[in-house]
This record gives C-alpha cells, structure tokens and sequence, in this order.
C-alpha cells in the first residue's frame, strides 16, 4: 500500500531518464493506464470450499515470458508517465502525515521489488535504502517515520529514477532467465500494488497542490466539461430480494486477486435495493443547504466532533467565489461545481450524514457486490478478461475518464461503478477462511483488519483491472483526500 549517495544504485546502473527527461515524455495517461491492466477476477464468485488463497493466484506464472515482460513495462511505464507532468520540486513535498512525495512513491514501489524479489537472490540494487522506502513491513526492519518523508531531500528524484531503470533491468533478465513461478508471482503482485500507488500518486498530488494559492492543475482538462442539465435523471432502485448469496473470490488460473478479497463464502442478505447511480453533487449540495453540517442528529458522535473540530462545511476542494458560486478544485484545476457529477472527497462520515438525511443508509459491502453483479454483468464481465483478450474490447469508457482526471457527468438513471470509491457501512475484516501470506507479505493487508471501513468499486484514477465486484479498498472513517463518494441503499 537506503543510502544517501545511491552508490550501489548507480554501480553500472544503464542510461536512464533524467528528471528533466522525465518531464518531456508525452503524457497519456489513458493509454498508459490501458496498457497496464492487471489480471482481475468476476464478479460472479466461485463457489466456496477451496483453500483459502493467498494475495497471488496461481496460474500466474504459466503466462509467457513476453506476457511478463510486456506488462512490467506497461505498469512500470505508466508510473513514470503519472511523474511526467511533475517538476523535481513537485515530487518532493509532503502535504500531510497521510500523503507521501511522488519521489517515494516512485522509488517505494521499486523497492517492493527489489526486497521480494531480488534480494532473495542476491540481487537486491539498493538494500541500504530498504529503511527509508519501506512501508509498513514491520518483519524487514527498521522504517523512517511515515509523516518525515517530505524530509528525504537525499536520494535524489534522479537518483531515484536511476534506481528504478537498474531494477527494472534485473527483473526483465529474471523474467527472460530462469525465474520460478514464485517469483513470477511475486511479480505480479507487485504490479498491482505498483498500481494501487498509481492512484494514490494522484490523490497525494491533488491535495499537495490544493495547499498551494495558485491552485495549479496538474494537467488540462482534456474534454469539454460537462453542459448538461445540474439535476441528475432520477434513481432506479437495483432491488435484491432475500437469499443466500456467494460473494468474495477464489482465483481461477491466471487471475490475480488480493488476499483481502478471498475466499469465497456464503452470506445471507435480507431483501434491500442499492442505488442504480452514485449521488451527486447536485444532490450534496441541497444536503448542505438545508443545513447538513449543522444537524447533530444527522451525524454519529465522532462524525459529529469532527465536523466541529475540522469547521468541515462541505467535501474537501469545494469553495465558493465572492458571489457564491460554488467551485470545486480538481487535478485539472479550479472549476465551477458541475451539479450531475458524482460527489466526491467525502469522508465516511459525510457520506453516513447524507445518507440520513436522504432517508436511506450506506449500503453493507456484500449487499454492493451482489446488487452490482446483478445490475452490471457487462461491467463485470469486461473486469475478468484476461490481458491478452482485453485490447479487443472498447477502451473509451476507461480511456476518457483517466484521461481528463475526473469523474463522468451522471446522464443516465443507471450508472457503473468506477468514478470514484463508494463507501459501505462494512468494518474492513477478515473473510471466514481468510489467511495471510507467511512473513512480511502476509502484512500486505491482514494487518489493517481493524477500526476501518470498506469502500467499492473504484475511482476514475483507478487502474482498469482493479474494479472489480470482489475487491475490497479501505480507510479510516475521516479520510477525505480519496476519490470517495456514496451510493444509497434501502431496506425493504
């Protein structure tokens, strides 16, 4: 989710781009982040009674070594691309204790690899680096305090992406040599957490830049903003009766599911109706006009004492001009609120408030999974194909969200998930069967199984592989940075 001088990094390391070439390479990040898809499991879960798996599938490693290379190219490339837009000072500052500089998201996702996969062999290119580009692997060792990392001046972005291109030189000769399944999937995982850092790259980057008077855009809004109507179409509740359902996954061979998501299992769910659409701004905004953040009974105790702790009045980015007029803050800058985009950068408190106030309730994570199985098989369906039989599918949906850095204007009653992350009422917990990797990867996410919340489905800036019905996101209650919003859920 070192040293100072970078010696052993830079030991025979290859030419490799500099910061300053990094800056000139094109930026499209649609392609790129079509490029990178990863293996996805269904949304149709298998049935449960297999052994419970662990964050690699197998099967994985049966794909051809120019599979492996083609997609540690495309994943690794497209990170690199996300940095493009960005100058040496960009990636260096740390806007809170819960952000990171893109500098160590650049250098922390190789350092995944060079920990797992390298260093077992011997290889690793910069083991002294491991204390300050380690996470949260409490079994590797020691690690530089997570709110300090905007103070890591040293290495340098260069030298970071000298350490990265050195990396990707040994894993691309491990790929074409003798690697061994285990670390084919070792691999693989760590493509997909390289993904996971893709989005949060954007989301650190966006609150960075909101602390700035200047309010600068990360890049041009590549399509014309939305000039339909402010009011959405209205909601066609997605009605699920009472049953028992399967939810959760069991890899198939050659797709890739995180632990968290595993195993399947059975629930019963009591009959209740999701939201066809997530809400919208439109809608949030006549929630704060008839008084939301000033309503105690609209809000649990804590979400209560934040409001009055953090003076919250609206989500995170919005402000109003001296008219009035509301405005709202994104990667491509400051712009007038559009009414029918979904709302975003809610905490998990908002998003219970409104949800009150609407006469509905946030939606548990497995009543999400099952309605948007049953609502959106073809969204489902295209999530599970295999990378080699996604580039026959129509990448526009995709394509055009990624690349103009936003959310898609709400035109129809029934609406896909995939714009931005929809919180549940759902403590993030175990799965019955659920079983960790041994040693540091088993940290990967059993460790965060307490006093958080699931969210679903996705965001704009997610990778495209990655929403999917089965997957599971996570954070704290107060989080608002994220590309969070809220789809409604009835009881019936």
């Amino acid at each position: 989710m070192g040293n100072e001088t970078g010696e052993s990094a830079r030991d025979g390391a290859p030419a490799n781009p500099s910061a300053s070439a990094l800056r000139e390479t094109e930026f499209d990040l649609g392609r790129g982040a079509l490029d990178a898809t990863g293996s996805t499991a269904a949304c149709d879960a298998t049935p449960p009674g297999a052994r419970a798996v662990h964050p690699v599938a197998s099967g994985i490693g049966e794909r051809t070594t120019a599979d492996h290379g083609q997609r540690l190219h495309a994943v690794r490339s497209t990170t690199v691309a996300l940095a493009a837009p960005l100058s040496a000072e960009d990636c260096q500052p740390q806007s809170m204790p819960d952000a990171s500089p893109v500098k160590w998201h650049l250098a922390h996702t190789t350092w995944f690899f060079d920990q797992f996969v390298l260093a077992p062999r011997g290889r690793a290119v910069a083991p002294d680096w491991s204390e300050i580009f380690n996470s949260y692997y409490v079994g590797i060792g020691p690690r530089h305090a997570r709110p300090r990392r905007g103070l890591l001046t040293r290495p340098t972005l260069d030298e970071v992406l000298e350490f990265r291109a050195r990396v990707d030189e040994r894993l691309g000769e491990l790929i074409t040599g003798d690697a061994t399944a285990v670390e084919r999937d070792r691999i693989e995982l760590g493509l997909n957490h390289e993904q996971q850092h893709q989005e949060l790259i954007l989301m650190d980057v966006l609150h960075l830049f909101s602390n700035n008077p200047l309010a600068p855009a990360y890049a041009a809004r590549s399509v014309p903003a939305s000039l339909d109507a402010q009011v959405p179409p209205s909601i066609e509740p997605i009605e699920v009766p009472a049953g028992l359902h399967v939810v959760g996954r069991d890899p198939a061979a050659g797709r890739f599911v995180f632990d968290n998501e595993t195993p399947a299992h059975r629930v019963f769910l009591e009959a209740f109706a999701l939201a066809s659409r997530p809400s919208s701004c439109a809608e949030y905004a006549a929630f704060i006009d008839d008084g939301g953040y000033e309503r105690p009974e609209l809000w649990t105790s804590d979400g209560w004492d934040a409001v009055q702790r953090e003076g919250w009045s609206a989500p995170l980015y919005w402000s109003r001009t001296a008219d009035g007029t509301r405005q709202r803050f994104g990667l491509t800058g400051r712009a007038p609120l559009v009414g029918n985009e979904p709302v975003q950068h809610l905490s998990w408190y908002e998003a219970d408030a409104f949800a009150r106030w609407s006469g509905a309730r946030l939606p548990r994570e497995h009543e999400w999974e099952v309605a948007i199985a049953q609502a959106f098989p073809k969204w489902c369906r295209a999530a599970d194909l295999d990378p080699r039989e996604r580039p026959t599918l129509d990448p526009g949906a995709h394509v055009t969200r990624r690349a103009h850095l936003g959310p898609r204007a709400l035109l129809a009653s029934r609406v896909e998930p995939g714009d931005g992350w929809e919180w549940t009422a759902s403590d993030y917990a175990p799965y019955p069967g659920f079983a960790p990797l041994p040693g540091a990867l088993g940290e990967y996410n059993g460790k965060f199984m307490s006093g958080q919340l699931v969210l679903r489905g996705g965001s704009f800036a997610t990778a495209p592989g990655h929403t999917r019905a089965s997957y599971r996101n996570f954070f704290w209650h107060a989080a608002r940075w994220p590309f969070t919003g809220v789809r409604l859920a009835w009881d019936r």
